[in-house]
């Protein structure tokens, strides 16, 4: 009974609040991702550079350079690989990334740039050996997996990437995706948090999609990089239950909807300066009038 209450929630349409998308109007993206979506709420001009221009140019902050690192020494380590050879794939991925391609901040001179590069290779040995001292266990049906879904009651496809796809230990014959996370500081929010649940729904969709399967949990484990001087665990997991998620599917399929609403009318993208991660560069893309204005 519970699951085909379930199922009869996700396949109900959601009425959109605004007037439909008219044939006629062009959708500048072929589908929406998270990424994208976050993108282009917080700054849209960035975003139209990046996802409709596909221009990439915007260089990495640290952090976001050992979190791909820490990323792809676990998909590694969960497709099999020894935990030492990983880690070192990881390492090796932080030294393979030019000095262009990372934002440095006030670390401009040649010796300040060589340290940081040098703390970062620090944070993430430190960062991916607290991960792996007793890494979660888990049954594993697919590692990085990638996917396209193609939901009725949205106007358009939505992608994602999975860190994992296990199968559930909640529900037999069911799969639970496990996300990992490298932060600084563990989320006040816990899996409460909106990013979270936004990100969980678009795993959801396109893991259901690939495998034909009923998908039940979204598994968030948070690495803090730093060592707690307190001595407490520097892992936290975080669990989303989608049986508990009916408000929040539905305020997704509406955000959706309203997003691709919003991308095909004609308007101008306009910068946030304010935006901590690219707010500067997408006002520089705006004063000097670098944008096409085809929209």
């Amino acid at each position: 009974m519970a699951k085909a209450i379930l199922k009869s929630r996700r396949s109900r349409t959601i009425k959109p609040r605004l007037s439909p998308i008219q044939p006629q109007n062009k959708i500048p993206i072929e589908y929406w991702s998270h990424s994208s979506l976050m993108s282009f709420l917080r700054n849209p001009l960035a975003w139209y550079k990046r996802y409709v221009q596909k221009v990439y140019d915007t260089p990495a902050n640290p952090a976001s350079v050992i979190g791909r690192a820490a990323h792809l020494a676990l998909q590694h380590f969960y497709s099999g690989m020894k935990k030492e050879a990983a880690v070192e794939l990881g390492l090796e991925s932080v030294r393979s990334v030019a000095d262009f391609e990372i934002n440095f901040g006030r670390a401009q001179s040649r010796t300040a740039r060589k340290e940081k590069r040098a703390q970062m290779e620090r944070d993430y040995l430190q960062a991916i050996s607290f991960y792996l001292v007793r890494p979660p266990r888990h049954d594993v049906v697919g590692v990085e997996v990638s996917a396209i879904a193609r939901v009725p009651e949205l106007a358009l496809p939505i992608k994602a990437i999975s860190d994992l796809v296990v199968e559930s230990r909640a529900e037999r014959g069911a799969l639970d995706i496990v996300d990992h996370k490298f932060v600084d500081t563990f989320s006040k929010q816990k899996a409460q948090k909106t990013l979270f649940v936004m990100q969980s729904l678009f795993n959801y969709y396109t893991v259901r999609e690939k495998y034909g399967r009923p998908v039940r949990r979204f598994i968030i484990q948070e690495c803090k990089k730093t060592r707690n001087a307190d001595g407490s665990p520097q892992m936290h997991r975080y669990v989303i239950d989608y049986r508990k998620c009916e408000e929040e599917f539905d305020v997704f399929h509406r955000l959706i909807n309203d997003a691709t609403r919003e991308i095909s009318r004609p308007r101008i993208y306009l910068p946030n300066p304010s935006d901590m991660f690219e707010g500067e560069n997408s006002f520089d893309i705006y004063r000097l009038g670098l944008v096409d204005g085809d929209l």
